[in-house]
């Protein structure tokens, strides 16, 4: 059975989205991370999935404008409430507009009040993890 306690998990935007990928490359090697983005989804990738959220040392959320839906904002609220000491989240503004920046701002605030850590860009959740991985 895979572990996934020192992982940190790649939750928000997928839709071809190049978040992951950006961050990935500013991370330090010993940051080990879950990736739930594949070619072929199946229902082995959901269990996958549902494991890797629930048992990693932390869960990312990084929200784009290329969301479709809202589940990933929900699951990081969520995250927030159940297990705010390991719930990290950022929104990325380009390519939102003006309401949907204060609502994803007002989200934030919700998020950092239920003691998750918020973030303003890919280079400060990598400093972050970087930090948090060295100790």
């Amino acid at each position: 059975m895979e572990n996934f306690k020192n992982s940190t998990f790649l939750g928000g935007t997928c839709n071809e989205s190049t978040w992951r990928e950006e961050l990935i490359a500013q991370l330090d090697e010993q940051v080990e991370f879950f990736n739930p983005v594949v070619p072929d989804w199946t229902p082995e990738c959901q269990a996958r999935e549902d494991k890797a959220r629930e048992e990693s040392r932390y869960v990312l959320f990084v929200i784009t404008s290329q969301m479709t839906g809202v589940f990933s904002i929900a699951e990081a609220v969520d995250c927030s409430n159940k297990r705010p000491e390991s719930t990290l989240f950022a929104y990325l503004p380009d390519g939102f507009d003006k309401g949907q920046i204060k609502s994803l701002a007002t989200t934030a605030r919700m998020i950092a009040r239920n003691g998750g850590k918020v973030f303003d860009s890919l280079k400060d959740i990598a400093v972050f993890l970087n930090s948090a991985y060295a100790e």
